[in-house]
């Protein structure tokens, strides 16, 4: 196997600026405070050959975080998942558990 040249800055090859500094493009977005997430749960079946997925839109705040909340919610309800784009994506019709443990954590959630 051939290994492959990653470059470090971001795709970047050669800048003229001298007080340039690679990967400060993008600052990190704050993570809300529990209380003022506003979470919405909704079930959907489009795109997923039929089966029921619980969705979870409207986090605010970084991708760690992001990937913390999806796999308490994961543990907590027995089942897979996903944490992408936003969204936390849990296998089956979890509304009622998902509902429940964002309620007791002190989300408000609908």
């Amino acid at each position: 196997m051939s290994k492959k040249h990653k470059p470090n800055a971001g795709g970047l090859v050669y800048s003229t600026d001298p007080n340039f500094v690679p990967g400060t493009d993008e600052p990190q977005a704050e993570t809300l405070p529990v209380a003022q997430q506003k979470l919405r749960i909704r079930l959907e079946t489009k795109h997923r050959g039929g089966k029921a997925a619980t969705v979870i839109t409207g986090f605010i705040g970084r991708e760690e975080d992001l990937e913390d909340l999806s796999k308490k919610l994961k543990t907590h309800c027995g089942t897979g998942g996903s944490a992408k784009d936003g969204e936390i994506i849990i296998q089956g019709d979890q509304r009622p558990k998902v509902l429940a443990w964002l309620l007791q954590q002190g989300y408000p959630a609908k």
